[in-house]
């Protein structure tokens, strides 16, 4: 439903609806957000959005392009994309694409709303330390969390206790 109403659900991640959203933590209250919903999305998917252009993530880059999500990053994360770049598999795929480190950094620039500092640390502690940014950011701004790594994807529970859904694909 393009242009329709976004609802947010811990458990569902972003649905289209006319009616609004049910509340993670308060199911009995619903709200209509006025503004698009935050994502923060981890380095093997915005691979997948900025190099390897998985058609499965179409739904989300359809959304983002319409300004219905709002893809939050730190620069922490941009350094860590900026460091993949350099490994072999992915050099190879940017070459066979004829992609450019400074053009897919650009492309990430362009997509992302750049929240300035650290966010605090969240209260859920991740096994694979390199994936903590992407949880502190998204509990901190109540974000849909989209990654594919095992070690987050363990934690779906826990984070939904703080209004922190994580889901593996986007559905439309």
């Amino acid at each position: 439903m393009p242009g329709g109403i976004l609802a947010y659900r811990a458990d569902a991640g972003l649905t289209p609806t006319p009616h609004g959203a049910t509340s993670a933590l308060f199911p009995e209250h619903s709200m209509t957000l006025t503004e698009p919903g935050p994502v923060v999305i981890d380095t093997n998917i915005a691979l997948d959005l900025l190099v390897f252009e998985d058609p499965a993530w179409g739904p989300l880059t359809e959304r983002l392009a319409a300004g219905q999500l709002r893809w939050l990053a730190t620069a922490a994360m941009r350094v860590e994309l900026e460091r993949v770049l350099g490994y072999p598999l992915i050099a190879r795929r940017m070459a066979q694409r004829e992609l450019q480190v400074p053009t897919v950094l650009a492309d990430f620039d362009a997509r992302v709303r750049m929240v300035e500092g650290v966010p605090p640390r969240a209260p859920c502690v991740c096994s694979d330390p390199d994936d903590q940014v992407f949880i502190d950011l998204a509990v901190a701004h109540g974000a849909l969390l989209l990654s594919k790594d095992k070690a987050v994807l363990s934690m779906k529970k826990r984070l939904a206790l703080r209004g922190v859904a994580v889901q593996a694909a986007f559905a439309a």
